[in-house]
């Protein structure tokens, strides 16, 4: 039987509730709904942790946070893992990356001055790099240039002509449609699929639509500041701060620089229609994408491998978007965590597309899904579970209940959050839990918080003090308890030495 082609497509901090497939208000994903069509659409999943380097590390090794232990960017991943490109190459593919993979090398096989030590966005192992575009974007920007664009020698390329650096703005950038740097990396996947001649497996992974928001057009005014759903937010930021200390902490901190190129200050200097006009560009990169990946389906079919090929669409995780009048990644919202995830086997039974999954599932489950669908087994313990049931069946036997992801917001390098809150480092993180009805969320050494998401739907009210919900703040601490108990790492748990030698059972 012949193996099937593998394309693992990301792209960075992309909303699980921004598809038209899902009836986003506003925003239209043509492509992505098309491969929906044809696949399964999982409607609630979550990332594992945040950001990139933790979230990418339960995406590639089906591990929790609680377990691989990346818990920043620049936390190193432990070389004892296993990941999905390790488990390709078992499988006999050459797994090739498109793009990056924000995974910092384990120090203790690396010399100290070796400059890989000097980066969060090392290579996951197991990877052939065909084509990387770390977040310097260096490369995009030489291809750039021998495209004309002389000035395209720093990321500054990303401020649109005749605007002020660091001012939010919808004017289109010098480069076109045709050269964004998603452009710039399907080109890359398309030239090098013209290549093969093989069975191959590829993950495209995109930076976009993560910031600095900017886009060119017809994208950057293809969206009006008031388009859109109702923000999830109090009526002001100083009520969102004061919802929980760990938010009095962080959202001063978040810098505008880290979404709009150039710009200085704390976030919290800018006002709701600065929110909204930044959103509105964010929907516009999703439609820059989209647009792309058309462009890669037609490649595929092009190539005669569009019916050879199992392709997933995910992100790592999410963005907050404006939500509690916040930017960006980390903490505890759902704004952070929920994320697009669709599966397309061309192999699976016709009467399964266009399913759609309510399920909860978890990045942790990308790993054990591709070992499933590949024929391989993972060479250690993970925490997620394949979807391969949902995928040929349309559902599973004895699935989770609720999502659950973690939130590190130790500070290894210069200990600020350490010393804000006089704590030690294993001390700040935080782990959520969450079903249908509440969300709890657990803090290592910080007040909890429980949210009533039928009553409150936006995360405003947190009842984790009120007497009336003792009984389900317990009931939902110990469920978080039984989970992370159950979650060990069982690697060599399900191994017993005996008389016969050692016995290995995994469930």
């Amino acid at each position: 039987m012949k193996r099937p082609n593998v394309l693992f497509i990301t792209a960075d901090q992309w909303r699980g509730d921004c598809l038209s497939a899902t009836g986003h208000a506003c925003v239209r994903t043509p492509n992505v709904d098309a491969l929906a069509s044809e696949g399964v659409l999982f409607r609630n999943h979550f990332a594992g942790a945040a950001p990139c380097s933790p979230a990418r590390a339960t995406l590639y090794t089906g591990l929790y946070q609680m377990n691989h232990r990346v818990c920043r960017n620049g936390s190193p991943l432990d070389r004892r893992f296993d990941n999905m490109a390790l488990a390709a190459r078992r499988a006999g593919y050459d797994p090739t990356l498109f793009g990056y993979t924000d995974t910092a090398p384990d120090p203790r096989e690396l010399d100290r001055n070796d400059p890989h030590l000097e980066t969060y966005e090392g290579l996951l192992p197991g990877f052939t790099a065909r084509q990387l575009l770390p977040e310097h974007e260096k490369q995009w920007l030489s291809w750039l240039r021998s495209r004309g664009h002389r000035d395209a020698v720093s990321r500054d390329i990303h401020v649109p002509p005749g605007v002020a650096c660091g001012e939010i703005s919808a004017e289109p950038t010098v480069y076109s449609m045709d050269e964004t740097q998603t452009a710039f990396l399907a080109g890359e996947f398309i030239r090098w699929l013209g290549e093969q001649d093989a069975p191959w497996f590829a993950h495209v992974s995109f930076l976009r639509p993560h910031p600095p928001f900017s886009v060119p057009e017809p994208f950057g005014r293809m969206f009006k500041p008031e388009d859109g759903p109702e923000f999830s937010r109090a009526k002001s930021r100083k009520i969102e701060e004061a919802l929980h200390p760990y938010l009095g902490y962080s959202m001063p901190k978040s810098d505008k620089g880290s979404f709009i190129y150039g710009a200085e200050g704390s976030v919290s200097d800018w006002k709701a229609e600065h929110f909204s006009a930044i959103r509105a560009i964010y929907y516009g990169m999703i439609a820059e994408v989209d647009a792309q990946l058309g462009r890669i389906w037609q490649g595929l079919k092009d190539a005669g491998a569009w019916d050879d090929t199992i392709i997933l669409f995910t992100s790592d995780h999410a963005e907050m978007m404006g939500d509690h009048w916040t930017l960006g990644k980390g903490g505890f919202f759902d704004g952070s965590y929920h994320i697009p995830l669709i599966i397309r086997d061309p192999k699976a039974a016709a009467g399964l597309r266009g399913h759609v999954v309510e399920r909860f599932t978890s990045a942790a489950d990308i790993f054990p899904t591709l070992c499933d669908s590949l024929g391989v087994e993972a060479a250690n313990h993970v925490d997620g579970r394949s979807l391969r049931s949902f995928i040929d069946h349309g559902d599973a036997i004895d699935w989770r209940e609720a999502a659950f992801w973690e939130f590190d917001f130790r500070d290894i390098a210069n200990g600020e959050a350490e010393r804000h809150f006089g704590l030690k480092s294993s001390q700040c993180n935080l782990a959520v839990i969450r079903d249908e009805r509440f969300k709890y969320v657990h803090f290592a050494a910080l007040p909890p918080l429980l949210f009533d998401l039928k009553n409150d739907p936006m995360e405003l009210n947190n009842l984790a003090s009120d007497p009336a919900y003792a009984a389900t703040r317990l009931e939902c601490a110990e469920r978080l308890l039984s989970l992370r108990a159950r979650h060990l790492d069982q690697t060599l748990a399900y191994t017993e030495l005996t008389k016969e030698g050692p016995v290995t059972r995994r469930p």
